[in-house]
């Protein structure tokens, strides 16, 4: 498989997190910036009658490429379960980790600065038949993790949680949805920063730059 320059797994505390969201705004701000990127989602899925853009349809449009290329059109499950749950529904084969990574194709060379690979639910969650993104994040050896996590009630134990699985990987966390004029949110982020040493962030141009590896303003 043809790796990028700098290949990135994102992931999510929990499924409906945001994680799409983000990855469509970094991977827009990246491009914006004459960076070469990528984006994978090895399987979707979701119900059929869903009226919102699919996930692959999203990292599409902030990458400028083929949806087919995001995530193959065999891989998109029209059942709102893990893939290989909605697989198994819908009378299909069920993907192996094995298959869904070599499915997974880069541009060449330069044509890749950034590849972005993002899982599906929580970092336990099954996204082929024998594996789920702590697996997938052992198959494809990511220079970083990026864990999405709520800023809410529960976020200390989620990220904590999150960042150990993937151990001793280089996880860096981004609050959705952080609201500074909120207390609790504050005290997450201060907590998770000099309690627990984890390297959190907050703003999408602190994330972008990490991304990309580079160093901070």
């Amino acid at each position: 498989m043809t790796r990028p320059e700098r290949l990135v797994l994102a992931a999510g505390t929990a499924t409906d997190i945001g994680k799409t969201w983000v990855g469509g705004q970094v991977l827009s701000r990246l491009r914006g910036d004459g960076v070469a990127v990528a984006a994978r989602k090895p399987a979707q899925s979701a119900e059929a009658d869903d009226p919102g853009p699919s996930d692959a349809a999203v990292l599409a449009a902030a990458t400028g490429e083929p949806v087919e290329q995001v995530c193959p059109p065999h891989r998109w499950y029209t059942v709102a379960m893990a893939p290989p749950m909605a697989a198994g529904a819908l009378g299909l084969p069920v993907p192996t980790l094995d298959e869904l990574v070599a499915e997974l194709t880069w541009p060449d060379g330069p044509a890749c600065q950034v590849g972005w690979v993002e899982t599906v639910g929580g970092p336990r969650s099954p996204i082929g038949a024998d594996g789920d993104a702590v697996d997938l994040a052992d198959a494809l050896d990511p220079d970083l993790v990026a864990l999405v996590a709520d800023a809410g009630l529960g976020t200390v134990n989620s990220v904590r949680l999150g960042v150990d699985v993937f151990a001793p990987r280089p996880v860096v966390v981004f609050l959705n949805r952080f609201d500074a004029a909120d207390d609790l949110h504050r005290r997450n982020l201060d907590w998770l920063r000099t309690r627990e040493r984890l390297e959190v962030v907050t703003d999408l141009e602190a994330l972008t730059n990490r991304v990309a590896g580079r160093p901070a303003p």
